[in-house]
């Protein structure tokens, strides 16, 4: 798993789709959080798959190289002791983990300098495109649990998507070995191209016409398999995530903490409530009640205004203040990330005074009007 999955970043504001996407926050406004608005909500999940994907090829060539890098020096130990520029030394630099940008995105400092081809990444990619993809680079003893060759073994499957989409996955985006081959390099370049990008793919996703024929060209015809081949791609995902989901996904979980199916009830149970309190408080004034008796319209009133006020603000004040979100119907969890707590605590301190005020003038009004018996 990335090392950024295990950062306890302190912010005094609300977090970027990067730190999102980088696995730095908590919930309600994590990576899953995310994944779940973008299945049900945006219906847009196969473009954060793809995303996720490109990252996940991304760490699985970092891996094939760190692979490469230890078997050279397993099988020529004396390269390394002598100080020799050959190829020990030079993957010894392809296999830095200064940082792991194996999620890097336009948001990340790693990405908008393209001319920093010192970087880790760009050296992983330089390195990998200096290999024929029909040799094999691999470490001689990459070999599964059952001693079966890497190279003999079916593509991996995507870790974020199963034939059933309707469910996120365990989101460890790590290879569960380091023994990767080269050919499992190709097959997962290979499985992205036509799982998400080529015209009737099972997954299409939209991007410019150009960025993919330049990725078609790449593999297909250059034969290339190195994660650069799909930044213009991914770029342009990242982009269009933060401009057109985003901003929705932050209004839903760091300003609100329930979801639409629990706001559209709530929106049904206001306004029937709404209308029994108002049938019953003509029908008392009418038949001339005490006033006592016409205090019990508080109640009415009460649940008919707190669930339409909940609707109105997308936010449930008792949960707020219990510290919980609605990530699908009926199902909450804790609230993580310190400033969406005390955001949501604030807006529900204020929705509850909007609750009060309207609650108590409705009342006033219907429980101090003179009666009148028709």
């Amino acid at each position: 798993m990335a090392a950024s999955s295990h950062i306890d970043v302190s912010r005094n504001r609300l977090p970027n789709l990067w730190e999102v996407l980088s696995r730095s926050t908590k919930a309600p406004v994590d990576l899953y959080s995310f994944y779940i608005y973008m299945r049900d909500q945006q219906r847009s999940v196969d473009y954060l798959d793809f995303w996720l994907d490109v990252s996940q090829h991304m760490s699985l060539c970092r891996h094939y190289v760190r692979g490469l890098r230890r078997s050279v020096l397993a099988e020529t130990p004396e390269l390394e002791k002598a100080g020799s520029k050959r190829s020990s030394q030079i993957l010894e630099h392809y296999g830095s983990d200064n940082y792991d940008s194996s999620l890097a995105g336009p948001s990340s400092p790693f990405v908008f300098d393209k001319s920093n081809l010192s970087s880790p990444d760009h050296r992983v990619s330089a390195f990998l495109r200096t290999q024929t993809s029909g040799s094999n680079h691999s470490p001689s003893n990459s070999h599964d649990s059952n001693n079966t060759p890497l190279s003999d073994q079916p593509p991996r499957a995507s870790f974020m998507h199963s034939s059933n989409s309707n469910s996120p996955h365990t989101m460890d985006h790590s290879p569960s070995s380091n023994n990767v081959s080269r050919q499992d390099i190709r097959a997962s370049a290979e499985k992205i191209l036509y799982t998400y990008l080529l015209q009737g793919s099972e997954r299409e996703i939209i991007i410019p016409v150009g960025v993919l024929n330049d990725i078609t060209h790449a593999i297909e015809s250059e034969g290339r398999d190195d994660p650069e081949v799909f930044d213009a791609a991914k770029d342009y995902v990242f982009q269009a995530m933060e401009r057109d989901a985003y901003p929705g996904f932050l209004r839903t979980k760091a300003l609100g903490n329930i979801i639409q199916p629990s706001m559209l009830l709530r929106l049904i149970a206001g306004l029937v409530a709404m209308f029994g309190a108002l049938w019953t408080a003509f029908i008392l004034i009418f038949l001339n009640y005490d006033r006592a008796t016409r205090c019990w319209l508080i109640l009415p009133f009460t649940i008919a205004i707190y669930f339409l006020a909940t609707h109105q603000y997308m936010l449930d004040p008792v949960l707020a203040y219990t510290g919980y979100s609605e990530y699908v119907f009926m199902q909450y969890y804790r609230v993580k990330e310190p400033f969406v707590r005390h955001l949501l605590m604030r807006r529900a301190t204020m929705c509850l005074a909007w609750v009060a005020v309207i609650d108590a003038a409705l009342c006033c009004l219907f429980i101090f009007v003179p009666g009148k018996r028709l």
